[in-house]
């Protein structure tokens, strides 16, 4: 069977390492549930969580042009507001903008998703004993936030997001093999 090809996640001609707001999404490797399970609209977290949540707070010791806002962690993904601060931005590209992928992950957003699979990942198959087995989906989506009202309905996503958990026909009511954690491997 040939694949077709990959539609492109990234929002053509933007500088991912200029100021501003942006909303990331990155997945666990075919959706596994690594982090926990919601039950009751609330999220059981386990031991992996600590490790993503302790990458996603360091983050802005790591890149010092940064801050991060709303993060959620859920079985099999994780929602975070990362905004690019003006003062420290440092080097914006120069158009025309990089397009080889290569060049594009020099841009800073890119940089920091990398930084946050890589670490997390390490450290998670580390604790399970998993050396090399991936963690995280290959890419991650974006979005860039372009207005305030934009940002506080994010925002209100994010921190909702555990509540309509059942309500997606993709979890675990309506796949029952997901439910379990096939996190925690002998």
């Amino acid at each position: 069977m040939k694949l077709g090809r990959r539609k492109p996640l990234r929002l053509q001609g933007h500088d991912y390492s200029s100021e501003g707001a942006y909303f990331v999404t990155v997945c666990t490797h075919d959706r596994e549930y690594l982090f926990g399970e919601i039950e009751g609209g609330q999220m059981g977290l386990n031991e992996f969580w600590k490790i993503v949540q302790t990458i996603w707070d360091k983050l802005v010791e790591r890149f010092v042009n940064i801050t991060t806002d709303q993060f959620v962690i859920m079985p099999n993904h994780v929602h975070g507001i990362i905004m690019v601060n003006p003062s420290n931005v440092g080097a914006i590209h120069e158009l025309p903008l990089p397009s080889g992928k290569k060049q594009r992950r020099r841009m800073l957003l890119p940089e920091i998703i990398g930084y946050f699979k890589m670490n997390t990942a390490k450290r998670i198959n580390l604790l399970r004993n998993t050396p090399g087995i991936p963690v995280w989906q290959r890419n991650y989506y974006e979005r860039v936030i372009r207005s305030e009202s934009e940002l506080f309905e994010i925002r209100r996503y994010v921190q909702e997001n555990h509540l309509k958990w059942d309500l997606d026909p993709e979890n675990s009511h309506a796949h029952p093999e997901r439910s379990t954690l096939s996190a925690v491997r002998s």
